[in-house]
């Protein structure tokens, strides 16, 4: 008997709870259209304005970037573009740091005079020999290094000089910065490849000649890309204030203004590599570099007589130039995506 209660009591509460449900939810349904008519009513700015903006969503939108915007950089890099020409680099590094590892002969094998003068691919020569019997895939290998150690030091001379001229030049203005622009426009007016031909002629051949005029020539552009935003900078409370607190010219310039300008020169930095390795090639292929040196475009200038007798003696180093020109350039197309504050948001 008293078991029996025990379930009828059971059924009760659990058919109470099962119409109080029911009631919820007959409830929630009568009350939706209203809720709905009520968001509109209030949002109807921000449905049919168009500009208009919800308070809600901006305040979960800030939140959100604060907590995303210190890998925004990271994310930005990650295009397949990008990554390929990341990977590009890392591949014409290696060659360059490690040439003695990777080449099936040694340098003095690859700068000496064999007999088999242009040579068809075979397994020894994989992909054949130059004019004078050196193999041309060691002779790619141990150009790496040669093209990046004349890039890399002529583009620093570039760019420590033009970001020192330029900022001198937009933060006092005045004469100073009249007579530094006519002077980068005096440089800029003559074309960087025959002005590099005339004075590599007149003092010589040799890398070290070759690598300070690509240098000095590339100051004039640095000198105005930093210039620019420096004028707009130096006129930014936070430098008022840097004066006010007694801070001295070139700690303004270089401590509080260039930081904050700094951005198109990395991009230009890693664009002019690759333009600098082409300019290399061409002096090389037009007879003025240094012919002792390993390098792609003294390989093209040998080879260039036999393109249908011999291809692959000049058609591996133009490639070779074609790889890396590009890896820079898809690289310093990638640092533009991620660094100009302009396409923040595509």
């Amino acid at each position: 008997m008293v078991k029996n209660d025990t379930i009828s009591l059971e059924v009760n509460i659990n058919l109470q709870e099962y119409q109080l449900e029911i009631e919820e939810r007959e409830e929630k349904e009568e009350r939706l259209p209203k809720q709905v008519f009520n968001w509109v009513f209030k949002h109807f700015k921000f449905m049919f304005v168009p500009g208009a903006s919800l308070e809600e969503l901006e305040r979960k939108s800030f939140e959100y970037e604060k907590t995303r915007s210190q890998r925004k950089f990271i994310r930005r890099l990650k295009s397949v573009l990008t990554i390929l020409g990341i990977v590009i680099i890392f591949v014409i590094v290696t060659m360059a740091v490690f040439p003695q590892w990777i080449s099936p002969f040694t340098l003095e094998h690859l700068t000496g005079i064999h007999p088999s003068a242009f040579g068809q691919p075979n397994p020894v020569n994989i992909l054949g020999r130059t004019a004078q019997g050196r193999d041309v895939f060691g002779r790619l290998i141990f150009g790496a290094r040669t093209s990046l150690t004349i890039a890399l030091p002529s583009i620093m001379i570039s760019v420590l000089g033009g970001v020192f001229f330029g900022v001198i030049a937009a933060y006092f203005r005045g004469w100073v910065d009249t007579v530094i622009m006519r002077i980068s426009d005096v440089f800029m007016a003559f074309p960087s490849l025959v002005l590099a031909l005339v004075i590599i002629k007149i003092a010589g051949a040799q890398v070290e000649y070759i690598l300070m005029v690509w240098g000095i020539l590339g100051i004039p552009f640095y000198a105005r890309l930093i210039r620019g935003n420096v004028l707009q900078a130096r006129e930014l409370p936070y430098v008022q204030a840097a004066k006010v607190a007694g801070a001295g010219n070139f700690r303004i310039m270089f401590k509080h203004i260039l930081p904050n300008t700094i951005q198109p020169i990395i991009i230009s930095f890693t664009f002019n590599i690759g333009g600098i390795i082409l300019s290399l090639a061409a002096l090389s292929f037009l007879g003025l570099g240094d012919a002792s040196l390993v390098e792609w475009g003294n390989d093209i200038a040998f080879a260039r007589g036999n393109l249908y007798t011999a291809p692959w003696a000049s058609l591996w180093p133009g490639f070779m130039i074609l790889f890396t020109v590009l890896g820079f350039m898809l690289v310093g197309d990638g640092l533009r995506d991620a660094l100009d504050p302009r396409l923040k948001n595509l």
